[in-house]
């Protein structure tokens, strides 16, 4: 495609009106988006003049809505709030024998010694585990200590939205 004096003239108009470069591709036809962006740049039109999608309403009720939202917490913050909550109920030590699908099956210790027992406590909803141990169980796999695991239980969640 070669560039006529007219089209130009229609680019320059169409970029300070704020079109994307593939909308404004698309109204001169036999142009690509790269082409367009290649020859404002050549043409040294302002960096980026406000699109209208960028001026619209919606645009900016979404920026507002993502700068009013919390810095979001680690994972260590979260078992620490949860931790604070206090209000586990107390283990009930079982042996491998009195396990039930009632009862959580966090092994307390190591099997060859003595006072080895299970947790004991009620699971949390369709987890092996307590509230506690699903905390420990359920961490991502290869992240940094500060990353977050999305898929954590939605008790912790709650939990950590009433602890912030």
């Amino acid at each position: 495609m070669s560039w006529t004096n007219e089209k130009v003239e229609k680019l320059k108009e169409l970029w300070s009106k704020g079109h994307t470069a593939s909308q404004i591709a698309e109204m001169l036809g036999d142009t690509t988006r790269n082409a367009v962006i290649g020859k404002a740049h050549r043409l040294d039109l302002e960096a980026r003049a406000p699109s209208k999608q960028s001026s619209s309403t919606k645009s900016r009720e979404n920026k507002q809505s993502l700068k009013r939202t919390a810095a979001p917490m680690s994972r260590k913050a979260k078992f620490q709030s949860i931790l604070l909550d206090k209000n586990f109920e107390a283990e009930n030590p079982k042996s491998l024998e009195e396990l039930t699908e009632e009862t959580c099956k966090w092994p307390i210790g190591h099997p060859n010694e003595e006072k080895f027992y299970f947790c004991g406590r009620k699971p949390e909803g369709e987890f092996p585990y307590c509230k506690l141990h699903v905390l420990y169980a359920f961490q991502p796999k290869n992240q940094k200590e500060d990353d977050l695991g999305e898929e954590l239980p939605e008790f912790i969640e709650k939990k950590v939205k009433s602890a912030g």
